[in-house]
């Protein structure tokens, strides 16, 4: 079963009767894929990991494309502000109790602390972070949502354990780490880096969702090759590890 994928194999809800074509058409709209929609909580959940609320929906967004070589990087028109910023980030007691999640997390802070951004994560508990990672089953093994328009990180990863797995190992801890990276990376207002083409990391057919009529910013000093490895490809395999790869620090440094 593929369920080591950031967009695993999922009902097509493109046409799900719960899902309104107003509704698709303005995920469309707004620049994402409407295929595979999923309806979580008090939003849906659309790329396989990105959660967009129903408030969402009704904000007008002009996202800004940063693009890297073939496959490219792209943020969000929405950014963490107030820079430099020291951002909490806690672990639930649920995740904390698994094998392998805490040593992940230190290992995902680890990654970004190396940077030397100008935002600085800090792990804060149990609760109450600026980024709370928190246990959560569903047909995904994780999401989260962009800044909020004042300027703030999204405050909710959902981490599905049951799907990601526990360990101990190595291997599992930098795999644990990098799908939490990744959903940092949307937190603070990255999209996925193969966007335009989701088969790059993901396979089947060619998908391009299309940049929302804005454009793309080519971010100076990157190489004309395809992107291999990123962190914020959209699809993950099992055991996998994603470290920041050159064009990822590249695109970090831009931004933060």
């Amino acid at each position: 079963m593929t369920a080591t994928l950031f967009v695993g194999c999922q009902d097509d809800q493109a046409t799900n009767p719960q899902i309104s074509k107003e509704v698709l058409d303005r995920i469309w709209d707004m620049g994402f894929s409407n295929e595979n929609v999923q309806r979580v909580d008090d939003g849906y959940l659309v790329e396989g990991d990105i959660f967009l609320s129903e408030a969402d929906l009704k904000v007008d967004i002009d996202p800004i494309t940063l693009r890297i070589a073939e496959t490219e990087q792209y943020r969000t028109n929405n950014l963490v502000t107030g820079l430099p910023r020291v951002i909490t980030v806690s672990l639930d007691a649920q995740l904390n109790s698994i094998a392998g999640y805490s040593a992940a997390l230190d290992e995902c802070l680890a990654r970004y602390a190396a940077q030397n951004l100008q935002i600085t994560f800090v792990r804060s508990g149990s609760s109450g972070g600026n980024i709370h990672f928190k246990k959560q089953p569903g047909n995904y093994l994780a999401s989260a949502g962009f800044p909020t328009n004042q300027g703030n990180p999204f405050n909710l990863i959902k981490l599905n354990s049951n799907a990601i797995g526990s360990g101990n190992s190595n291997a599992f801890i930098n795999y644990c780490a990098s799908i939490m990276a990744h959903e940092m990376g949307h937190c603070i207002g990255f999209r996925h880096t193969d966007y335009m083409n989701r088969a790059y990391s993901c396979g089947g057919a060619p998908v391009n969702e299309g940049d929302g009529g804005v454009g793309a910013i080519l971010i100076p000093g990157t190489p004309s090759g395809p992107d291999a490895n990123s962190w914020m490809l959209a699809c993950i395999s099992n055991l996998q590890n994603r470290p920041f790869n050159n064009n990822d620090k590249t695109a970090l440094g831009y931004l933060y």
